[in-house]
């Protein structure tokens, strides 16, 4: 499989984003292309004493700039042309830690919307006590119809299906109440539709129940799923300050940590968003993955895994069917 990578794209391009494409290409049946400044990405991959194909792309797409005028304006924007090879035919899909709403322009624009789906979703993973669960959307739309949301559920039953290979996954629709009629107006009109759906639809999901790990996919418009994605991308941080905060109060507790260091290590490797890789542009007719935007090297990595494996699995030709 060709993917695009996006060299220049995140807080620590094109370092960290060369060296998850180079750890790639060693342990896994990929082709990476890195696209971007040419003299900064060979001078990443000289330190690594590694030669991968480049395409140049002159500019960058800042993570502070407006989107949509970015993508038209910066028509050789690492993230133009990352997109365009996939239009093309040079690539199989695109990666980028970038500008997510760039990302999506340049997506929307060059290889447009699954035939049929009215607006693509980001698609996030959350680990959960036995599992993981994917949420959508994160943010791509901030206004929703119940149709909308009725379709992000289907698509996201399928990539949980195929891609995460999760047998009749369980799909949700997140509410303030579990009763039918709880909620606001979106929520009670997508409610029918969401039972009538080709899914296994168990009903209202409220937000205490993300992370129990009875769910499988969970269904909210942009504006809830990006505020749910920014407060969990904290809370692992922010207890893990805490609780060094509190251990360095007294010898006991720092006694103690010495002890419980090998377990919040792994409980620290389960939550970091490395460890999670990217989030899949889900109706785009097209493979893209969009990865952490303080993606280091592993979360790259991981990132490219998982589009292989939404390419494997031929996520866009199922979603097609719907």
């Amino acid at each position: 499989m060709r993917i695009a990578l996006d060299a220049m794209g995140g807080d620590f391009a094109p370092e960290q984003i060369v060296k998850g494409a180079v750890e790639a290409s060693r342990t896994l049946p990929v082709e990476i292309i890195l696209v971007g400044q040419p003299a900064k990405i060979e001078a990443e991959l000289q330190k690594l004493n590694t030669k991968l194909p480049i395409v140049a792309a002159s500019e960058v797409i800042e993570m502070n700039e407006s989107p949509t005028q970015a993508v038209k304006n910066k028509k050789d924007a690492s993230i133009n042309v990352a997109v365009a090879l996939v239009k093309e035919g040079k690539a199989d899909a695109v990666v980028s830690a970038g500008n997510t709403g760039a990302l999506m322009a340049a997506a929307l624009f060059k290889l447009g919307r699954i035939a049929g789906v009215e607006r693509p979703a980001i698609a996030t993973e959350f680990p959960t006590i036995s599992g993981k669960v994917l949420l959508l959307d994160m943010g791509a739309n901030v206004d929703c119809r119940p149709k909308q949301l009725e379709q992000f559920a289907m698509m996201g039953s399928l990539f949980a299906e195929h891609v995460l290979h999760k047998e009749k996954p369980r799909v949700a629709l997140l509410n303030i109440g579990e009763e039918r009629e709880k909620g606001n107006d979106l929520t009670r009109e997508t409610y029918p539709l969401l039972e009538k759906a080709p899914i296994n639809f168990i009903g209202n999901v409220e937000a205490k129940e993300i992370l129990s790990g009875k769910v499988d996919v969970i269904i909210c418009d942009g504006f809830v799923g990006n505020l749910i994605l920014k407060f969990g991308e904290t809370i692992g941080s922010s207890i893990f300050q805490l609780l060094k905060n509190e251990i360095s109060k007294d010898l006991f507790g720092k006694i103690g940590m010495l002890f419980l260091l090998p377990t919040l290590k792994r409980l620290y490797k389960k939550i970091s968003y490395d460890e999670q890789g990217g989030a899949p542009l889900l109706g785009i007719n097209g493979i893209v993955f969009k990865a952490h935007g303080r993606a280091k090297a592993r979360a790259i990595t991981t990132a490219i895994r998982e589009t292989m494996e939404a390419g494997k699995e031929d996520i866009v030709g199922c979603i097609s069917k719907i």
